[in-house]
């Protein structure tokens, strides 16, 4: 027999709530049932659904290797082009710096970065200035290959120094050991 102990009966109650169970849990759990047609939102952007876009202006985008920074670049615009993975920018302003710690500047009025494949492109009135070696060269397109460290200016360009010129079809200039080759009519005034 049950004494009437309330200590005794403790376990008691569980057993009770356990057995009656298949009675009261179709009731609670239809109370406690989202209403509404809640769905949960995925956070992982599909090719269907549209990027996000933004605008904003005088942004600065940092490129470092080892934790050096090699790369800043100063826009007065940006923007989102075909996708998130790109940036669109309106009058660029970017400082290199190489191993050497030689500063290069280098301005267009327009450009674009490829954020996963780390390729940055300027575009019209691309100056390129090396304030150390008095060189300035001039083109409207220029690319930069991170992963490679690799510049490349597809175009024709001319190069300014103290005492000569170049004027090329083509240059591409590995930044790793400082090699550069130009082609399509190389023209040198000295």
């Amino acid at each position: 027999m049950i004494s009437r102990n309330p200590r005794n009966l403790l376990w008691f109650v569980p057993l009770v709530l356990f057995l009656t169970s298949p009675l009261w849990k179709p009731v609670v759990a239809s109370y406690l049932k989202p209403r509404g047609g809640y769905e949960a939102q995925s956070s992982v952007i599909t090719d269907n659904e549209p990027a996000q876009s933004f605008i904003m202006d005088n942004i600065t985008i940092t490129m470092s290797n080892r934790g050096r920074v090699e790369w800043v670049v100063n826009a007065e615009r940006a923007f989102t082009a075909e996708s998130d993975k790109e940036i669109g920018m309106i009058e660029v302003d970017a400082v290199y710096t190489d191993t050497d710690e030689e500063v290069t500047r280098i301005t267009s009025s327009q450009g674009m970065y490829h954020v996963d494949q780390r390729h940055l492109i300027l575009i019209d009135d691309v100056v390129i200035s090396k304030p150390s070696s008095k060189q300035d060269m001039y083109t409207d397109l220029l690319h930069y290959y991170d992963a490679r460290k690799m510049i490349v200016s597809p175009g024709d360009l001319e190069i300014i120094g103290p005492d000569y010129s170049i004027e090329a079809g083509r240059l591409d200039y590995d930044l790793a050991n400082k090699g550069y080759d130009f082609s399509n009519r190389v023209i040198v005034n000295f």
